[in-house]
């Protein structure tokens, strides 16, 4: 099977302790309408946090402050594994505007469960939601 190595930006108001987080719809593909955090795949030569920043900028016309590595998810889809470091973030300068997606939405941690996550997304949201207060 297929390996695609992503990473993903955990976009918060505060790295140290969270409030909230920025998650968007998929606008395009397969997974059209569910839930993710943005970000994309890594290009040869690229360092994970480079990628993040850089798909960022892509996707949502913002620069970020790349923070630590929160985990990295390996979820089987039917036809490829995903490998998906996830950092969290923050915003630098920008408006989070969005290119790619169809929706996007800032959630409070009793908010985190109100929108349909894409399946390795979802793995996620557990450990966020003891990270946020």
């Amino acid at each position: 099977m297929k390996t695609i190595r992503v990473v993903a930006a955990i976009i918060c108001d505060d790295m140290k302790n969270p409030s909230q987080i920025f998650a968007t719809a998929r606008g395009y593909g397969e997974f059209k309408g569910q839930w993710e955090f943005p970000g994309g795949k890594i290009e040869e030569g690229e360092l994970p946090e480079e990628a993040l920043r850089r798909e960022i900028r892509e996707e949502l016309d913002t620069d970020i402050e790349v923070g630590e590595l929160v985990h990295t998810i390996e979820y089987d889809y039917p036809s490829f594994h995903l490998s998906m470091d996830c950092f969290l973030a923050k915003v630098k300068t920008g408006r989070l505007t969005l290119k790619e997606a169809q929706a996007a939405r800032w959630l409070t941690k009793s908010e985190l469960y109100d929108v349909q996550w894409l399946p390795a997304d979802l793995s996620l949201i557990e450990m966020l939601e003891r990270r946020m207060r």
